[in-house]
C-alpha cells in the first residue's frame, strides 16, 4: 500500500507541477542496506559531522583522500557510508523524514544522474549552492551539465562518467602503418631509380628494370609482414603514430573496407565484434536521432522516436550481421576477453576496459598497446551517438548543513578531481584531467558527443522496450514496422515518414567473406 501511495503521489507531482517537495513514507523494510560495518547513530552525530552515503566500493579511498584533506582544512568531519544500491532514494528518503530510522540522512550523496528527477521532486535533491561558480562550461563539458539539470536548475555536481568508445589493437594498425609508409618509400625509391635510369644508356634500361621490379616485390612483402607486431620502437614512433591517426575507421564503411583489404595475423579471429544484446552499445546506431525529454532528459512533453533517419539507423543494424560474425554466446565480457587476447581488431567498450586491460598487461595476457576513437558514424550523412552515465554529487534537501555539503561536493568533483582516476578508475567529469595513458583523454570526446541517459520517471520502461526493438530488428524484423510500434506503446509522436531525402549509403559495398577465420 506504501509503495502504491508512494507511486501515486510522484505522478501528482509530475503532472500537476503543484508540490516541489514531497513527503514520502516508504517501506521500512526497503531500508535495509549494507552499509559499513559501524553504524552511526541519529544521537552520535556531532554539528561538525558531514554524512556521505554512496554505493560504489572502488570510490572508497577516493572519499577517505578528500574527506581528510577538507577535515584538515575546515574542521568538518566527514563520515562516508557504503550503501547498497538497491532501493537506494527510498533509503534516502526513509531515513530524512522518518523519526523512526536508526540511521542518519546524509547530507549528501552520490548517484547516477537518471535518479535526480525523481530525487529532485521528492526534495532529497537542491539546486546546489556554487559560489565560486566552479560548475560551468569551462569547467565541465555540456553534457555533463545537462546531466545534473532539472527545471533549468543544476541539481547536483558532476564526478564521474560512463560512456562507450571505439577500441582497437594499437599494435596491430601501428604495424599496418608502418607497412604502408614502407610500401610508399619503395615504390618511390622505384619511380626515382627509374628515372634515372631513362636518363642513362640504353644498356642500363634493363638493370634499371630490374631494380624497379625487386623494388615491387619489396613492397608487396611490406604489405603482408607481420614481424612488427608487438615492437614498442613501431607504436612509438611519431611518424608511424602520424599515419596510424589517419587510418582509423570513420564510418562503418571504413571498417569493412580495412577488413576486406586486412592481412590479419594468425592470432586475430575477426575483425570488429560488440555487444549486440545490450542497448548500451547498440544506442549509437539511433541516438543522434531520438529525442527523449530535450537536452537535459526532463521534459516529458518531448518524446520523438519515428524518424527516417532513426529507421535507416535500425536498417543498418541490421544488415550488420551480414559482415560482422557474432556467436550466439558474446556478450561484453567475452568479447573484451578475446581483444584482450589479440583475437579482435576493433571493438566497442566502457571505461571499465582500462582497468581490464592494465591488470592483462602486467599479467602479459595483453601484449600489445590499445588505442581509444570515437565510435564510428554509419555513414557520411548517418551520424552515430552513444549513451552516457554521469554520476553525481547531489545535496540532501532534508540536510542542516547544506552549505557545509557544498563545499565538500565541490572538492570531491572539482578540486580533487586530477586524483580520481588513480583513487577510483573512474573517469573524471572535470575537464583537462590529466592521464598516464593519454589513449584514456579521448574517452572524453565521446563523453561530449554523447546523449545523456534520460530522466525523466516516464522512461523507466523505455529502456527495455527499445532493447526489445533492437532485438527484433536483428532477427529480422521490419526496422520502420518495429519503430513505429516502439513509438506507438511509448506514447511517441508518429508522422508518417516520405523517405524523400537519401540519409544512408550502401554499407558495406562489395564486401565478401571476411570477418571470421
Amino acid at each position: 500500500m506504501n509503495r502504491r501511495i508512494t507511486s501515486i503521489i510522484l505522478l501528482l507531482i509530475l503532472m500537476g507541477g503543484l508540490v516541489k517537495y514531497a513527503f514520502v513514507d516508504f517501506d521500512a523494510e526497503k531500508s535495509d542496506s549494507t552499509i559499513a560495518q559501524k553504524i552511526i547513530q541519529k544521537e552520535e552525530v556531532p554539528d561538525n559531522t558531514l554524512i556521505l552515503w554512496y554505493t560504489d566500493s572502488s570510490l572508497e579511498e577516493y572519499i577517505a583522500d578528500v574527506a581528510l584533506a577538507y577535515k584538515q582544512e575546515t574542521g568538518m568531519e566527514v563520515v562516508a557510508e557504503l550503501v547498497d544500491g538497491i532501493d537506494y532514494l527510498e533509503s534516502i528518503n526513509f531515513a530524512s523524514v522518518n523519526e523512526s530510522s536508526t540511521k542518519p540522512a546524509p547530507d549528501l550523496y552520490i548517484t547516477t544522474h537518471d535518479n535526480l528527477m525523481k530525487a529532485y521532486l521528492a526534495g532529497l535533491a537542491v539546486p546546489i549552492i556554487d559560489s565560486e561558480e566552479k560548475v560551468c562550461e569551462n569547467n565541465f563539458p555540456e553534457t555533463a551539465l545537462h546531466a545534473i539539470s532539472c527545471d533549468g536548475k543544476y541539481v547536483a555536481y558532476p564526478l564521474y562518467y560512463e560512456t562507450n568508445f571505439f577500441l582497437y589493437n594499437k599494435t596491430y594498425m601501428a604495424s599496418i602503418a608502418q607497412g604502408r609508409m614502407e610500401a610508399e618509400n619503395d615504390k618511390a625509391e622505384g619511380e626515382i631509380a627509374q628515372a634515372e635510369a631513362d636518363e642513362n644508356k640504353e644498356a642500363l634500361k634493363e638493370e634499371a628494370a630490374d631494380t624497379v621490379e625487386t623494388e615491387t616485390d619489396i613492397q608487396e612483402e611490406a604489405v603482408i609482414e607481420e614481424e612488427p607486431y608487438g615492437d614498442e620502437e613501431v607504436v612509438a614512433d611519431p611518424e608511424v603514430l602520424e599515419r596510424l591517426a589517419t587510418m582509423i575507421p570513420s564510418t562503418i564503411d571504413d571498417i569493412t573496407t580495412f577488413a576486406n583489404n586486412y592481412e590479419a595475423p594468425d592470432t586475430v579471429e575477426a575483425v570488429f565484434k560488440w555487444d549486440v544484446t545490450d542497448i548500451f552499445y547498440n544506442y549509437f546506431f539511433v541516438g543522434n536521432y531520438l529525442e527523449v525529454g530535450g537536452e537535459d532528459g526532463d521534459n516529458n512533453a518531448i518524446f520523438n522516436l519515428y524518424n527516417q533517419q532513426a529507421v535507416e539507423g535500425l536498417k543498418v543494424y541490421q544488415n550488420m550481421d551480414k559482415y560482422f560474425t557474432m556467436e550466439d554466446n558474446d556478450n561484453y565480457e567475452s568479447i573484451l576477453k578475446q581483444f584482450i587476447e589479440g583475437k579482435l581488431v576493433f571493438t566497442i567498450a566502457t571505461t571499465d576496459a582500462f582497468a581490464k586491460i592494465q591488470e592483462a598487461q602486467m599479467d602479459g595476457t595483453f601484449k600489445y598497446e590499445y588505442g581509444v576513437a570515437i565510435i564510428p558514424d554509419m555513414s557520411n550523412v548517418l551520424r552515430a551517438r552513444g549513451l552516457s552515465v554521469t554520476d553525481a554529487v547531489a545535496i540532501n534537501g532534508y540536510s542542516e548543513k547544506k552549505e557545509a555539503a557544498n563545499l565538500f561536493a565541490t572538492r570531491l568533483c572539482f578540486d580533487s578531481a586530477d586524483s580520481l582516476y588513480l583513487k577510483s578508475g573512474k573517469l573524471a567529469c572535470k575537464r583537462d584531467v590529466p592521464y598516464e595513458n593519454t589513449e584514456i583523454n579521448n574517452v572524453m570526446t565521446e563523453y561530449q558527443k554523447s546523449m545523456p541517459l534520460p530522466k525523466m520517471i516516464e522512461t523507466s520502461n523505455f529502456w527495455l522496450q527499445l532493447e526489445i526493438a533492437f532485438s527484433k530488428v536483428y532477427s529480422g524484423e521490419d526496422p520502420e514496422k518495429v519503430l513505429r510500434d516502439l513509438a506507438d506503446t511509448m506514447g511517441g509522436q508518429i508522422e508518417e515518414i516520405t523517405y524523400s531525402i537519401p540519409v544512408q549509403e550502401s554499407i558495406g559495398a562489395g564486401v565478401q567473406t571476411f570477418f571470421t577465420k
